[in-house]
């Protein structure tokens, strides 16, 4: 390896702490993971995991939720699987 550059952030510390445990049992330093996550954002040149806002519908249906609307209970799967069709 030649040169190397440092890198700075901030995080919460109970994110830290659960990815470094992660990490540790990956037998990964945190250096060479973030190492790793440069390596694949310039292969893929971009995030290498998809990042998504969702659509209409979708934020529809979560705020119909979080608010309680058009909610469909059910007391049983078979009940759920019959309303389905399936």
């Amino acid at each position: 390896m030649g040169k190397t550059s440092s890198v700075s952030i901030r995080m919460e510390p109970s994110l830290k702490r659960a990815a470094e445990e992660v990490l540790r049992k990956l037998g990964l330093p945190a250096s060479q993971a973030v190492t790793l996550f440069y390596r694949q954002l310039v292969l893929q040149k971009g995030l290498p995991f998809e990042v998504k806002l969702p659509n209409k519908v979708t934020r529809e249906a979560l705020e119909d939720a979080v608010n309680g609307r058009e909610l469909t209970s059910y007391s049983s799967v078979d009940e759920l699987f019959e309303d389905l069709g399936i």
